[in-house]
């Protein structure tokens, strides 16, 4: 038994020691196996999807709305994140939602626009779903989950070789384990990554970063305290997120007292 524990002990430090292989803009360790071309085409493709199945809204002033807020988001993202210009699409639907894929995508639900109440309050939204795309949490969402599943492949070879009993056991309390203790946290830190780029964002772009609090006060008062437990939820508490936006506040006022631009969009 101990020989298939420290086989799978083996696996899972080389898994992490060849996760250190790049770098996300708050300096923290990724893995990235895929292209950036790779990437974005499998963005467009999901994006492509994603507008067969959903509703398209047709309102001109949900459609000037957060085409202006974004626009002024993409603006100060990295040209080499995405170098044309974004496309952004409305749908109709009661989702409290929002997204951005590579390949420069955008989708927003209409139901969000009833909980960011203001431009400043969507633009938090936005700047946060571009955070996913320019710090590659995508590629590296992919990156993750092919490593853990070679990882349980190999794990799982390892165990028969050796005869270990109870091999299946083992096996399932690894799924179980490489959820809770890899792929849910890991998603909870790129959340929060992407909080930090997002606010740094919608500051260059010159709303208010003090709006990203408000939005997820709305956001806790929208839920009705209907929360699953922040460890096992791939998103952190909204008090979390309140906190560690705070954190990050003072600089973020600091770059937006010296943005040239001043947005006014309006429904």
């Amino acid at each position: 038994m101990k020989k298939g524990y420290s086989m799978l002990a083996g696996v899972f430090t080389c898994c992490f020691f060849i996760a250190g292989c790049s770098t996300s803009p708050t300096g923290r360790s990724q893995l990235k196996l895929y292209s950036n071309s790779q990437i974005s085409q499998q963005g467009t493709l999901a994006f492509t999807q994603i507008k067969e199945k959903q509703k398209v809204s047709t309102s001109g002033k949900y459609n000037r709305y957060v085409q202006c807020v974004s626009t002024a988001i993409t603006k100060h993202a990295p040209k080499k994140v995405f170098g044309g210009k974004w496309e952004v699409v409305v749908f109709d639907s009661k989702q409290v939602n929002a997204f951005a894929l590579p390949g420069g995508k955008i989708g927003v639900y209409t139901g969000l626009l009833n909980v960011a109440k203001n431009q400043d309050q969507l633009a938090a939204v936005i700047g946060h779903e571009v955070g996913h795309v320019i710090a590659e949490h995508g590629n590296e969402r992919m990156s993750n989950s092919a490593l853990v599943g070679v990882g349980l492949q190999v794990a799982d070879t390892a165990l028969k070789s050796q005869d270990v009993k109870q091999s299946k056991v083992i096996m399932s309390a690894l799924g179980v384990g490489s959820q809770v203790a890899v792929t849910l946290p890991f998603s909870r830190i790129q959340e929060t990554e992407a909080d930090q780029i997002g606010l740094e964002l919608m500051a260059k772009a010159g709303f208010n970063p003090k709006q990203s609090v408000e939005l997820w006060k709305n956001m806790q008062k929208a839920s009705n305290g209907e929360k699953p437990f922040e460890l096992l939820s791939t998103h952190p508490a909204p008090q979390t997120r309140i906190s560690d936006l705070n954190k990050h506040m003072a600089s973020a006022i600091a770059v937006q007292a010296k943005a040239s631009d001043k947005p006014s969009c309006r429904i």
